[in-house]
């Protein structure tokens, strides 16, 4: 959520100033319907909230909008409030409301978007590979990145999952004679990946640890090809904004919202699902980019409430 906000700030030309709210308990149970004493509402263990009062305000979460909307008021309403993903409370609320098209909300102050706000330009992915081209160099091309997520609401991510698609990466890397680029979310899990370390034992691959700098920009940067699991609508957003192929690894689990979201990724020939077969040879498509066209959006808007002030 955070990299959405970041990346729709860059976009629109600013350097943000980041704010991580953890509310109290009971704030943090009953948000975004409760708004009661919300001057009260922040915990010690996130950052404050004070003036000066910003111009913008970019939130994602449910947990975002109060501390949003109090800024909203504090500043007399002069602070412009966008608020990524669907709110859960009217629309009204907020300046405007930036969703994916799967959310099917409508509003006249709602843009919607297919995938998710991301950092992901061409400048970032030349200047992250370059920067770790070093850390690749040993490994044979091409080179392959892969992508995980983790179990989530929706999907499993479980050693039964990286039983059946760790042997498939296997197979690739000693068939085609390329290299895996592997990196976990918060959400893999350690068991899940000692598992995938040891199927991936033998051939030519490379896992980030968690440790220092995270590779994950470089990786984008410098794969062939992208695998991807499936649970992730930033991830499979961010692969697809590289314009290479990208193949989405399925997991146990059904959600309506990420089968809409996949189908048309399928339906533009911008993804395939993963069978445990790659193509490097598929022809590239023009990289999935919403982001000049939300940000121009975003900046009307402003400047026209910003005019009426």
């Amino acid at each position: 959520m955070e990299s959405q906000c970041i990346g729709l700030a860059q976009a629109l030309g600013v350097t943000p100033m980041i704010k991580r709210i953890h509310l109290r308990k009971f704030w943090r149970d009953l948000s975004p319907y409760v708004t009661l004493g919300s001057r009260i509402a922040f915990s010690r263990k996130g950052d404050t909230i004070e003036p000066p009062w910003p111009d913008i305000v970019i939130a994602s979460g449910r947990q975002s909008i109060l501390p949003a909307l109090l800024i909203k008021k504090m500043s007399g309403g002069k602070t412009f409030l966008v608020q990524i993903q669907n709110p859960a409370i009217p629309t009204s609320n907020f300046d405007l409301v930036i969703v994916p098209e799967h959310d099917k909300l409508e509003g006249k102050n709602v843009i919607s978007m297919q995938g998710a706000l991301h950092r992901v330009t061409p400048e970032l992915l030349q200047s992250e590979a370059q920067k770790w081209a070093p850390s690749f160099a040993h490994l044979p091309k091409p080179h392959v990145a892969v992508l995980l997520g983790g179990s989530n609401a929706v999907f499993k991510l479980d050693p039964r999952a990286v039983m059946k698609f760790g042997p498939q990466l296997a197979a690739l890397s000693k068939q085609q004679n390329l290299s895996l680029l592997v990196t976990p979310s918060r959400r893999t899990g350690e068991v899940n990946m000692v598992l995938l370390s040891a199927l991936l034992h033998d051939c030519g691959h490379i896992i980030w640890d968690g440790e220092g700098d995270n590779p994950y920009y470089g990786m984008l940067g410098s794969a062939d090809a992208i695998i991807v699991t499936c649970d992730s609508i930033n991830m499979v957003s961010e692969a697809c904004r590289t314009g290479k192929p990208v193949y989405v690894i399925p997991l146990q689990g059904h959600s309506d919202k990420f089968s809409s979201f996949h189908q048309h990724l399928l339906a533009d020939g911008r993804i395939r699902m993963f069978d445990g077969t790659l193509d490097l040879n598929w022809p590239q498509h023009t990289p999935l980019d919403e982001m000049a066209r939300v940000a121009e959006l975003v900046r009307k808007a402003y400047s026209e409430q910003y005019r009426d002030q």
